[in-house]
């Protein structure tokens, strides 16, 4: 199982050069079987990064552009009529699909973005008083600009909350953009990714996550990032007790990455900016000069600011 991760992230990083942070957390995201969520300028490299991860875990793939005009039926299916049996029978969209991909998701408007609350929650779909039941395993990985440009309609706090991980790529470094700019196009290092993890193999991670030994000390720790959230000045909304779980289990797959059977501190530093932030809001009313919303982002200034214990061993 540690040989296909290690093989998976490597096909990945030799797609999405001179991100292995953003790499792995992307990863590790899908691994605990949560949704992600990539918030970008245009062209950072979100929607190769969404195929590099679709192709290394050689799941049933398929990819919805988000447009203004597009509605629930275009993405969840409906019933049509057969004029040669005078009946109707349901025809399929392409949320009936292991992995779906959301490009730029906050383009389209409220009513089609919530189309998909169902499918990311129950892993299912309820039409015409029907509920159809999606494929084994099932994710959603969107892509989304910032709101500040323009043509683009926020998503709604129900529906980030969907969402295990936001991740942002940001610019690359020197050297990453040179090799771009040298040789690769994007649609050569799409190619690249190859299937590293089957099924069977997901299956397994799914089992091996039960076995991840958490610490009381550990427990501890998280609890205190989570009230510190919903006792600061700084976050308009404190973190909600889903909010807890997904922490505990994106901290337990990043150990599993890691060739540990148990949880630290680490693990949980590493993944809690992903998990936590795109559940926050800064109060902006009452910021101070102690946290400055342009500096490491509301998660990394929590993790600053709360005291870390002794990692578990």
């Amino acid at each position: 199982m540690q040989a296909q991760i290690d093989q998976a992230l490597a096909e990945i990083s030799s797609v999405v050069l001179g991100k292995e942070q953003q790499v792995k957390l992307a990863l590790c995201c899908l691994l605990a079987g949560g949704h992600l969520l990539l918030e970008d300028l245009p062209g950072m490299g979100k929607t190769t990064l969404a195929q590099a991860l679709a192709g290394v875990l050689g799941l049933s793939f398929k990819r919805i552009q988000f447009t203004s005009d597009l509605l629930p039926a275009d993405i969840l299916g409906g019933s049509v009529f057969d004029p040669t049996q005078g009946t109707f029978s349901f025809r399929e969209g392409p949320v009936f699909c292991q992995l779906l991909m959301a490009d730029e998701i906050n383009r389209a408007t409220p009513r089609t973005q919530s189309a998909l609350l169902e499918a990311m929650e129950e892993g299912q779909v309820t039409l015409d008083g029907e509920t159809r039941p999606l494929p084994e395993p099932f994710f959603v990985i969107a892509t989304q600009n910032p709101t500040n440009l323009a043509g683009t309609y926020p998503l709604p706090e129900s529906q980030t909350d969907r969402f295990l991980m936001c991740l942002s790529l940001g610019y690359p470094n020197a050297s990453a953009e040179r090799e771009l700019l040298k040789a690769f196009t994007v649609r050569h290092h799409q190619q690249l990714a190859n299937a590293c993890l089957s099924d069977t193999d997901l299956g397994g991670i799914r089992k091996a996550l039960a076995g991840i030994h958490v610490s009381d000390v550990l427990l501890d720790y998280v609890q205190r990032l989570i009230d510190f959230t919903r006792n600061n000045k700084h976050c308009r909304e404190g973190l909600s007790p889903r909010a807890g779980m997904a922490i505990m289990r994106a901290a337990s797959c990043y150990a599993l990455m890691h060739g540990r059977d148990y949880v630290s501190a680490d693990d949980v530093q590493a993944v809690f900016p992903a998990v936590a932030e795109h559940r926050l809001q800064a109060n902006t009313d009452v910021m101070t000069s102690s946290y400055d919303n342009n500096q490491g982002g509301l998660g990394s200034w929590i993790l600053a600011s709360v005291n870390v214990l002794p990692a578990p061993h």
